[in-house]
């Protein structure tokens, strides 16, 4: 499906009647702020993601891998889960 000159320029009329031009331009120019600013973020965090390869730490840690519990932690977990024991009834 291949569009000719003239059916984009017809096209492009009808939207320039539809949301007239000062719409369009502010539009454009908030199209334009935001990729801008997409583009500023994407190197800002490519920045910190360098800064913080670099922080001197040779422990990683692997997204959906747990960390070591220590034995304070392994403690206070294991009394939450003791089940009681129910007396007989008869």
């Amino acid at each position: 499906m291949h569009f000719s000159v003239m059916q984009l320029a017809l096209i492009l009329g009808i939207i320039v009647l539809l949301f007239g031009t000062k719409k369009l331009t502010n539009v454009g120019g908030d199209v334009g702020a935001a990729i801008r600013n997409f583009r500023s973020e994407m190197k800002k965090g490519k920045e910190e993601g360098e800064e913080s390869s670099h922080s001197g730490s040779d422990e990683k840690i692997i997204e959906g891998e747990a960390a070591k519990p220590t034995a304070d932690a392994t403690k206070s977990t294991s009394d939450e889960f003791k089940f009681k024991k129910k007396d007989d009834v008869k």
